[in-house]
């Protein structure tokens, strides 16, 4: 069930250049302090000491720059997923609770131990970036996957077509995928996992 990695946001230079990397750590922490909206390239140029000039030569705006960070935050959710689902013998429907458990679990403590990536997140979802739209397609990736293995297995039900049962149960997941509706939905985290799961599993019993 491996899946692509989150595509790399727009950048110039030596792909491994580690002035790159120095620019990104330089604007999570700037973009920390000011937020993302409220910095300019001129300001992140100031704060990091090079040229305006010179992180063009890496980054062809200040949205790569964040895209770049964004892209990273939610890598490390879908890794998190991914390794809790690629279990050996384990029913579908376990496949899915881990899912969903990993999903919230490892999303709060990303977003809300450490702000200055929410704050990225949630801006890189309310513009629909392309790295936040890639994670997006990659978590309904993950549930065409075990809804499928799940049919073929006889887990679950096989007459409502399959596009229309995986939507659904990515709109379902919606509040705890898309981190700019995370902030809402902090009082349900810890029951969350078992509500939401048991609720879609029963819509899926044959």
């Amino acid at each position: 069930m491996n899946q692509p990695p989150i595509s790399s946001p727009s950048v110039r230079g030596p792909v491994d250049h580690d002035i790159r990397d120095q620019i990104v750590a330089a604007a999570n922490e700037h973009f920390s302090q000011y937020g993302y909206s409220k910095t300019t390239v001129s300001d992140l140029a100031k704060a990091i000491g090079f040229s305006k000039a010179y992180i063009y030569k890496f980054f062809d705006s200040k949205q790569a720059i964040g895209e770049a960070i964004c892209a990273n935050c939610l890598a490390q959710i879908v890794a998190a997923v991914e390794q809790a689902i690629n279990v050996d013998a384990i029913s579908s429907t376990e496949r899915f609770r881990r899912l969903v458990k990993a999903l919230i679990v490892t999303g709060v403590n990303l977003f809300f131990n450490d702000r200055k990536l929410y704050d990225i997140a949630a801006f890189a979802a309310s513009e629909s970036w392309p790295s936040s739209q890639v994670y997006d397609a990659q978590i309904r990736r993950f549930v065409l996957q075990i809804v499928r293995e799940g049919r073929e297995s006889g887990e679950f039900e096989r007459k409502t077509p399959l596009d229309e049962t995986v939507d659904a149960i990515h709109l379902a997941l919606r509040p705890f995928v898309n981190p700019l509706l995370l902030q809402y939905n902090l009082d349900f985290v810890e029951e969350a996992p078992r509500l939401t799961s048991n609720l879609i599993l029963r819509s899926l019993m044959p």
